[in-house]
């Protein structure tokens, strides 16, 4: 990181810290490398910003537009097991780790009139556009259901 700094250009170079360094390692340069114009800035987390776009990060991962379960190296069961996943963070070990605090839901019995015509993750919960025979009807109806 220091080399990067020291080889822009004086008067308007910059340079970019991507990522997060190693804990409790510092950097050293001279002084006069950042007084002389040169510019040191860092992007952890690509840039995002937590409370602006953390939201739209999630909204994306639960509707499936980002698939980030290729990024999920370790599972963990449990609260008991965070300074575990946080250890193997630390080593480098582990690229993403998921703590899972409560077991999976119950599935929900079928009826079997009910057809699930497709299913889309949304805002923390399930939209699902379904088919059910009706009696009164004497035929199918479709319609969309929110499951939270």
């Amino acid at each position: 990181m220091r080399e990067a700094l020291e080889s822009a250009h004086r008067g308007f170079g910059s340079s970019c810290v991507i990522g997060v360094a190693e804990a409790e390692k510092f950097i050293q340069t001279h002084s006069v490398n950042l007084v002389t114009g040169r510019k040191w800035i860092g992007s952890a987390f690509g840039g995002w910003k937590s409370i602006d776009d953390v939201p739209k990060l999630v909204n994306k991962a639960l509707t499936g537009e980002w698939p980030i379960g290729d990024y999920v190296t370790h599972e963990f069961d449990g609260l008991e097991k965070v300074n575990e996943s946080i250890e193997i963070l630390h080593k480098g070990e582990s690229l993403r780790a998921i703590i899972k605090i409560s077991p999976p839901p119950v599935p929900q019995t079928v009826n079997p009139k009910v057809k699930i015509i497709s299913s889309v993750k949304h805002f923390g919960g399930l939209l699902q556009t379904v088919s059910h025979w009706s009696e009164e009807v004497q035929g199918e109806m479709t319609f969309g259901i929110y499951i939270p």
